[in-house]
């Protein structure tokens, strides 16, 4: 069933959802998705060696499912390139969804009517729902700080009438969003280095700097239960997380912005290394910052290139960086 706003050619989707371990959460995902009302021209699924035959489970239930066994476990941002790269020709988007994200059955078809609408974006995000409780928000797209502070907007906040409002947002949670295939391919799809943490976020800010937009399909709805196989704080998100900090800011901010935020991005990480140590997580927050600088080597050499092929000015991406510190 195609959208109501939509022609008879209408864009060709895949749906990628990289699993490790997904458990019954997976099942019920996939199980929400082919409900859609907009169905996935491919739905890929990408098993990163899980052990709990999640997977095989889910194929076996929705036989229209396309499994792809990596061999072992590659991560979020190498596994979703895989997917990629295995995608049908014919699909000029890619829709990415967790296994712990569970699509509302208008979610594919509220992003493609948004793809459509405003085809000068090329980044739109889904409204993200706590799974547990359907009253508060999970997201409604991912901020940039000038310091290099990034956090889900509107997370955990009830859902109120002006947080369903569409608009521009600096880019989606990868969790449920849907990405033009061929700018992705582009810039070589997710940050492998990475492995998974702010690999969405690096991705969104390599769109803007070749120009193109994010966009908060705020009528796509997914409900989200967020890092349920890695622990919202646990020791793994906090090392990727804050590892992978230092090198999105490196790597991207444009120009004359680098300099000028660089000691405020320092001094975040400088407050990092207490906060952390305060709660019992020295040894994993420090870690983090010494593996970061360590590859920066690395990193200025991938800032080289993201910045030669820049095509925004960096007061274009001042302009949709947040000047405000996030607020409970």
């Amino acid at each position: 069933m195609l959208p109501t706003n939509v022609s008879n050619s209408a864009p060709k989707v895949c749906v990628v959802i990289v699993n490790w371990n997904g458990g019954e959460f997976l099942q019920q995902c996939i199980a929400d998705l082919a409900k859609q009302t907009y169905q996935a021209h491919e739905i890929i699924l990408l098993d990163n060696a899980s052990s709990d035959g999640s997977a095989e489970k889910a194929c076996t239930a929705f036989p229209q499912v396309r499994l792809v066994h990596a061999g072992s476990n590659l991560g979020f941002a190498a596994g979703n390139n895989l997917a990629v790269k295995l995608a049908n020709p014919e699909c000029e988007w890619i829709a990415l969804l967790n296994p712990d994200a569970f699509p509302d059955v208008n979610w594919l078809k509220c992003l493609v009517e948004a793809a459509v609408a405003k085809p000068n974006y090329a980044i739109f995000g889904s409204r993200l729902v706590d799974a547990t409780d359907r009253t508060r928000l999970d997201g409604t797209g991912d901020v940039y700080h000038m310091s290099g502070l990034v956090w889900r907007e509107n997370h955990g906040k009830k859902i109120s009438a002006a947080m369903l409002e569409a608009r521009e947002i600096f880019t989606c949670c990868a969790a449920a969003g849907l990405y033009r295939r061929d700018v992705f391919e582009q810039l070589g799809g997710f940050d492998e280095h990475y492995f998974c943490y702010l690999e969405d976020i690096d991705l969104g800010f390599r769109y803007r700097l070749r120009g193109h937009g994010a966009w908060y399909a705020a009528d796509s709805i997914a409900y989200h239960v967020g890092s349920a196989l890695t622990g919202k704080r646990s020791d793994f998100s906090i090392y990727y997380g804050h590892r992978n900090l230092v090198w999105t800011f490196v790597k991207n901010m444009p120009g004359y912005l680098f300099f000028v935020l660089l000691p405020l991005h320092i001094a975040l990480n400088i407050f990092t290394l207490f906060y952390f140590a305060l709660r019992g997580q020295g040894k994993t927050i420090w870690r983090a910052k010494v593996d970061a600088i360590k590859e920066l080597p690395r990193v200025w050499q991938q800032r080289k290139l993201e910045q030669t092929f820049r095509t925004v000015t960096p007061l274009d991406i001042w302009r949709v960086l947040s000047k405000k510190w996030p607020r409970k």
